[in-house]
């Protein structure tokens, strides 16, 4: 296994090739970041820490793009009643983003005897990325602190690592305590609906729901934490942080990863190298009511935490019977292969289904679901631990992990792929009593940018 790596450079060699790529990428112009986030720097290197991803695009990176090692996921309440200020976040959010994503600084880190003064003689420059930019705009967003460093500066000479940035439009845009905002209530999906309460729900407040979202996937997990960071800072004074949550995934590369119960996840995902499958299944098609979401798809996360005190000290074989699949090779029960087709009608010589009735594989595949499906693209957590007390008997009193899954799932409507799916498993799936519902939240996420424009441009201006 270990010949199936790409060799790893020196420390000292993989600081000086990083610190280059952070040097270039700041010194590029707002055309030059643009070009280089259309895709023309190499994407998907042999080296995960230097593969380059392109912002600019039909639809948005981090939804079919191959899985990074990590993610920092989090949603923010808009405080802002402005719609100009909604814009200009948007437009601020996009510059940052495609000078992320290629390695690069939020904005650019002022040089020689100009960093004395750059910082107090433009607001713009910590924001957008140029003056011509802010001039072309006179609503852009300004920041609380003009003399606030342009970037945090904790990833500098870590290059790019695959980062993907997504922007997500949750349903308090639209419309919040029953009063529209931004004049923007008719030009809400259908498809962006309110998640129904589930069955075994138990939502936290703190860790539910959100107007935006953002979700950075890198293959270091300091990138993706510190894009949040910039991002949520570039928020301040229009909207605030609601909840975040960082995720990994461990794996040989190219493989299934594995979730913390030991059992692979996603193995029976659609394909994403199927264009067609994918317009059918995951992107968004332009609907009389939101035409501006061609290309785009609506995802719904979920924090899920696990018991995994109480699922460890369960047996194999009962495990292997919540998931249906064997636990090691990730075969289907009765099979030997991970890829081996899921077959529901098969019975033991006792005619018994082989695959059982509320097994998580039966009642999450297609064939039970009216051939529904979603693309799931989840991360495992690990919080550390908390302390528990039950309050019925045996009354037990412990600390356990607040660890288990990120739920992220995409979809070309969500009334028709997770909510019909979930509500059968949320009422007969055995793995109810190792899970908890805790967080939940859904977003339009709208297609990707074009250069010179912003994301969800075609919401505010068609």
């Amino acid at each position: 296994m270990a010949n199936d790596q790409p060799p790893r450079p020196s420390r000292r060699g993989f600081l000086r090739a990083g610190s280059a790529v952070v040097a270039a990428g700041a010194s590029l112009g707002a055309t030059g970041v643009a070009q280089a986030a259309l895709g023309k720097t190499p994407a998907h290197g042999a080296d995960p820490q230097t593969a380059v991803e392109p912002f600019y695009g039909l639809h948005q990176g981090g939804i079919v793009t191959p899985q990074q090692s990590h993610t920092y996921v989090a949603a923010l309440d808009l405080t802002t009643e402005k719609r100009e200020d909604v814009i200009a976040l948007l437009r601020a959010w996009t510059d940052a983003a495609a000078r992320l994503t290629q390695g690069a600084t939020a904005a650019p880190l002022p040089t020689g005897a100009a960093a004395k003064t750059a910082l107090a003689d433009t607001k713009i420059d910590t924001q957008v990325g140029t003056k011509s930019d802010a001039k072309a705009n006179d609503t852009a967003y300004s920041p609380t602190n003009t003399k606030a460093a342009p970037d945090s500066g904790d990833v500098l000479g870590l290059g790019p690592c695959g980062l993907t940035i997504t922007f997500g439009f949750g349903p308090g845009l639209f419309t919040k305590d029953g009063k529209d905002r931004y004049g923007l209530a008719s030009r809400r999906p259908a498809a962006l609906v309110d998640l129904p309460r589930f069955n075994g729900d138990q939502l936290i407040a703190e860790k539910t729901g959100g107007d935006l979202y953002i979700q950075a996937c890198a293959n270091d997990q300091q990138v993706a934490f510190h894009a949040v960071r910039q991002l949520a800072r570039l928020a301040y004074g229009a909207a605030a942080m609601r909840w975040g949550q960082s995720g990994f995934l461990s794996g040989p590369r190219g493989q299934t990863p594995r979730n913390l119960m030991g059992f692979k996840d996603g193995t029976n995902n659609p394909s994403t190298a199927k264009p067609q499958l994918m317009n059918e299944l995951v992107w968004a098609g332009a609907t009389a009511d939101a035409p501006w979401m061609e290309g785009g798809t609506y995802t719904v996360v979920r924090r899920i935490r696990i018991t995994l005190e109480h699922w460890d000290n369960t047996e194999v074989d009962f495990q292997e019977q919540v998931f249906g699949r064997h636990k090691y090779s990730g075969a289907p029960i009765g099979k030997k292969n991970e890829f081996d087709a899921v077959d529901l009608k098969e019975e033991d010589k006792d005619g018994n289904p082989v695959i059982p009735e509320n097994s998580h594989v039966r009642l999450s595949n297609q064939a039970s679901n009216n051939g529904a499906q979603i693309l799931r693209r989840s991360y495992s957590y690990n919080d550390g631990t908390n302390f528990y007390i039950e309050r019925w008997p045996p009354w037990r009193q412990e600390t356990e992990y607040d660890a288990g899954l990120i739920f992220v799932a995409h979809q070309s409507d969500p009334r028709t792929g997770f909510i019909p799916i979930n509500d059968k498993l949320a009422k007969f799936d055995m793995m109810n009593q190792f899970t908890t519902h805790v967080g939940s939240a859904v977003f339009a996420v709208p297609p990707g940018a074009k250069p010179g424009s912003y994301i969800g441009a075609g919401l505010f201006e068609t």
